[in-house]
């Protein structure tokens, strides 16, 4: 959680699956935020890493 306004979910796997993004889904919701991002550091350029979720 950063600045109690984002959870910041951080991967470094092959490929981002639907089950990752429930999962930050999931903490969002918990956490009353509203926007989280997933980045997974596996690939060549981060910025195709890099999901942005509202929840």
């Amino acid at each position: 959680m950063v600045e109690d306004l984002v959870i910041v979910e951080v991967k470094a796997v092959e490929a981002l699956t639907r089950l990752h993004k429930a999962q930050l889904i999931t903490y969002l919701k918990l956490s009353g935020l509203r926007l989280g991002l997933l980045i997974n550091f596996n690939v060549v350029l981060l910025k195709d890493g890099v999901r942005r979720l509202l929840g």
